[in-house]
């Protein structure tokens, strides 16, 4: 196994976030079609060499493998790495995967037809080095495919709804949801990217009965969502208030219905020649 790449406090903090429950159920069990979406609109195909940044356990890593790509698949979270490398061992596909910070990808300039990233970038506390990454490593006149959360849409509303409940970011440090928001990432990515394609969508997920089944699964195994709760430690009236903002803001999506719609915004640019 590869030795783990050495982090500074702020990004160790942000790779100890990821590992807390099990994102593998979350992007398996809620979010598996975003992958498909990002491959098949990001026209990834046999041949081209592809790299999925922040791929967690490989929800698009494994559909652009499928697609004939050879494709190379990088988390900052050795846990969610060996997920990943598990499950295309069982599979049987061959994706070359590599623990790596988004900041600093450890590849040539452009060295890939397409960079990707499911939901995945946009948590990187400094968002225009990572931009800057993602157009260094990809092709003259190759391609760069995003899908983010927008601030509007459920998962942008979720992280605001805890914001009163966690941490300060560091300095300097972004919301991630920014990266739902077309003028943002076209500002990150500058005069490197052409035809820029920004299409807000929305992902259907029926996969809660209720605002409260939903409460439970994320409070169990989405990183975010389990910290906020640890950092109320036994502020058993601020748990509560966290506990009613998430149930109301599960409601008003939905939840009660059995069907919530979570937005994102779906980006593909090419990079300029």
């Amino acid at each position: 196994m590869e030795q783990s790449i050495v982090l500074d406090p702020i990004k160790a903090k942000h790779r100890a976030l990821w590992a807390l429950g099990d994102y593998d159920r979350v992007a398996v069990e809620v979010i598996a079609e975003l992958g498909q979406v990002l491959v098949t609109e990001a026209g990834i195909g046999s041949g081209q060499k592809v790299l999925d940044v922040a791929a967690g356990s490989g929800n698009a890593s494994v559909p652009a493998a499928l697609a004939g790509a050879q494709v190379t698949a990088t988390d900052l979270t050795p846990e969610l790495v060996e997920i990943g490398r598990h499950r295309c061992q069982e599979q049987g596909l061959s994706i070359t995967w590599q623990e790596a910070d988004a900041e600093h990808l450890p590849f040539s300039d452009g060295e890939f037809d397409v960079t990707m990233s499911c939901v995945g970038v946009m948590f990187a506390p400094f968002h225009q080095p990572v931009a800057d990454e993602l157009v260094r490593v990809t092709a003259a006149r190759g391609r760069i495919a995003l899908i983010d959360w927008t601030p509007q849409g459920f998962i942008g509303q979720m992280f605001a709804a805890m914001k009163p409940f966690v941490a300060p970011p560091p300095p300097g440090a972004s919301p991630g949801p920014l990266w739902g928001e077309e003028s943002h990432v076209r500002e990150l990515l500058g005069d490197s990217v052409t035809n820029v394609r920004a299409e807000r969508r929305t992902l259907t997920v029926d996969r809660f009965g209720s605002a409260r089944e939903f409460l439970d699964f994320f409070s169990r195994y989405y990183g975010p969502t389990i910290a906020a709760f640890r950092n109320l430690a036994d502020d058993q009236q601020a748990t509560t208030r966290l506990e009613e903002a998430l149930l109301a803001l599960a409601d008003a999506h939905g939840a009660s219905t059995g069907v919530m719609h979570w937005e994102y915004l779906l980006v593909v640019a090419d990079r300029v020649g």
